[in-house]
């Protein structure tokens, strides 16, 4: 890992799906490690595409993408193995229990199995999942498999954190409980990035924020830069003048 380099490196990437929806027009993006960078837009602005191209789930047609300097695409499992993501969609195997989604999480990325059982402790503990730890992921509540979802992402210690909606549907006293865990994380050195349609999270927990629709970043700056370059009181007018000014174009 080059630590001078930054966490996440996109250049020029373009992505355009077979029915002809151009999902990323050229986007470009530098987060330097240890930021808390957020990513917001509205729906089919290009968020999770540009965040499936990252993590090589989606092929961009152009561009080129770097983690802490090593290529995406032509290091691939070097790259891959400092991303820990936490995706929109469920995607959890129903039939295994908390504990091995975690552990068979651990083992894909090489985790040696007795660090494993100890991150997984670690997270279980971490996340209130101790006594939900031999359950089937099909009898948990919603909430219980976000948080089994956000655990996994941390059981290989990553170096730069992907965070899709990562507290859509869940509860209020979660959801502050989880942003506590975020900013721990990211105080230890954690690189995030958060994509989220609660603007007054992202305005809570990022330092530097990018504003992004019809797979174009329309704007980029500090949480208090963009306050003051667009007039605003809070982020959720500044989403509101710039999403309202790239209608109007």
């Amino acid at each position: 890992m080059n630590r001078e380099a930054p966490a996440l490196k996109v250049e020029k990437l373009r992505k355009t799906y077979s029915n002809g929806l151009l999902a990323l027009a050229g986007v470009s993006l530098e987060i330097q490690a240890g930021r808390f960078f957020g990513l917001l837009g509205p729906n089919g602005a290009g968020k999770t595409t540009l965040i499936n191209s990252i993590v090589s789930l989606a092929r961009p047609d152009s561009g080129k993408v770097e983690v802490f300097g090593r290529d995406s695409f032509e290091e691939f499992r070097e790259a891959r193995r400092m991303i820990g993501v936490s995706p929109q969609e469920m995607n959890l195997d129903k039939f295994l229990t908390a504990e091995e989604v975690l552990l068979y999480h651990a083992g894909y990325y090489g985790v040696e199995k007795g660090k494993a059982r100890e991150r997984a402790d670690e997270v279980l503990e971490r996340f209130g999942l101790m006594g939900k730890r031999r359950d089937r992921v099909n009898t948990l509540s919603g909430g219980m498999k976000r948080r089994v979802m956000f655990a996994r992402a941390l059981m290989h210690d990553p170096k730069v954190l992907f965070l899709d909606e990562p507290t859509a549907g869940v509860d209020v006293e979660l959801r502050y409980s989880l942003w506590a865990y975020i900013r721990e994380l990211n105080h230890a050195g954690l690189t995030i990035l958060l994509t989220t349609h609660y603007l007054e999270e992202a305005e809570e927990l990022c330092e530097e924020i990018a504003l992004i629709n019809d797979g174009k970043i329309a704007t980029q700056d500090t949480s208090a830069g963009l306050k003051t370059k667009y007039g605003a009181g809070n982020i959720e007018e500044v989403y509101l003048k710039v999403m309202g000014h790239v209608a109007g174009r």
